[in-house]
């Protein structure tokens, strides 16, 4: 069996010894080079076409956010994002890097994980990623001197027709922080709907994503906190499952839970999508987008055969076509639409003038 090519960047030395000394440990894998900065990625990636990265965020010449745009625009390679920057600033260039196309992140040790567990998570993560199909990400292209990027018109609140949708609900995973900008870029602000959104991200570094989310999509993200009222009052919002806390509709209001994990998965898009199809079926559009595994599958096609509006990301442009997939094989999606074209599906399907739920 062929074993997995890693490339290792990482500047500091005594880090960089430490994961090629836990891969090393491993017969699956191979440390095909070393870098300690973000050009000498570059063109280590180039030359040797690894199966996969391992990339610090903080590197000299050039950091980890312009290494992953210019890999994942020219010479697409899974990347393991592995870090141990949690502050306000550094989760943004970890979220900035996974819209960019790295597939996941994994903490630093601390010291203070019992022997072998962070060492056994870590070769985990880098086999799982390294079997991952990524696909080109322009962004670093169309970012270049010169460069013009063109999109379509956004819609406004004018050009959309009068519908009854008014909860959008969205559930994401793996590639899920750049989907999640695309489709809420595409979603008019002022839209008089309440946005759901599940995104499985792991703790320590989900804590500032829903700010970031904002910054990038000129909507007011924030954390549910509970009690929320489901119909939107006036202008719409963006509401996101905390870290570690279920998010769900229960008698017009939303509320958090701390039940058991669904698909080891808390919060879970089943659990959201299970609760909206028992609360308000007919007044929701609900999209799965690109993820591994399955969950959200099972609560999509529950509030298809409720009456929502129901639609799954299709495999073309899902940097992970396994949640959305599980979705369409149990026929749980009205429409399957590229990421560009969801967007403006939600925004079609729900209100212009609003309704209570």
């Amino acid at each position: 069996m062929d074993r997995i090519r890693v490339l290792v960047v990482e500047d500091s030395l005594s880090v960089r010894k430490r994961l090629i000394e836990v891969l090393a440990s491993d017969a699956a894998f191979e440390v095909i080079g070393e870098a300690e900065n973000g050009q000498q990625a570059i063109e280590m990636c180039r030359a040797l076409r690894p199966n996969v990265v391992t990339l610090d965020m903080h590197l000299p010449i050039l950091d980890g956010v312009s290494a992953t745009e210019h890999i994942m625009g020219h010479f697409p390679t899974p990347i393991l994002i592995v870090s141990s920057s949690t502050n306000r600033g550094d989760l943004f260039k970890t979220y900035d890097a996974l819209a960019a196309g790295a597939v996941d992140v994994l903490e630093k040790p601390t010291g203070e994980e019992p022997d072998g567990v962070w060492e056994k998570k870590f070769l985990s993560a880098v086999r799982l990623v390294s079997k991952i199909r990524v696909i080109t990400h322009v962004r670093a292209r169309l970012g270049g001197p010169g460069a013009t990027r063109v999109e379509s018109a956004p819609l406004t609140l004018a050009t959309l027709p009068e519908h009854g949708r008014s909860v959008i609900a969205l559930g994401a995973s793996t590639g899920g922080p750049g989907a999640l900008v695309e489709v809420l870029r595409r979603v008019p602000r002022g839209l008089p709907a309440t946005v759901l959104i599940v995104l499985h991200i792991d703790e320590p570094f989900s804590s500032a994503f829903a700010e970031w989310l904002g910054n990038q999509t000129g909507h007011a993200v924030c954390y549910a906190v509970g009690g929320e009222a489901l119909a939107p009052s006036g202008k719409g919002r963006v509401l996101m499952a905390p870290p570690g806390r279920h998010l769900v509709a229960r008698a017009g209001r939303l509320a958090l839970s701390s039940e058991a994990e669904r698909h080891s998965c808390r919060p879970s898009v089943d659990v959201l999508f299970e609760s909206l199809a028992a609360e308000c079926a007919r007044q929701t559009v609900a999209c799965l987008l690109t993820g591994m595994g399955r969950d959200g599958a099972s609560g999509l096609l529950a509030l298809r055969r409720a009456g929502a509006y129901t639609i799954a990301q299709d495999e073309a442009s899902s940097v992970i076509y396994g949640m959305p997939r599980e979705a369409a094989l149990l026929g749980a999606a009205d429409s399957i639409l590229a990421l560009a074209e969801i967007g403006p599906a939600v925004a079609r399907a729900a209100v212009k003038t609003g309704s209570p739920v």
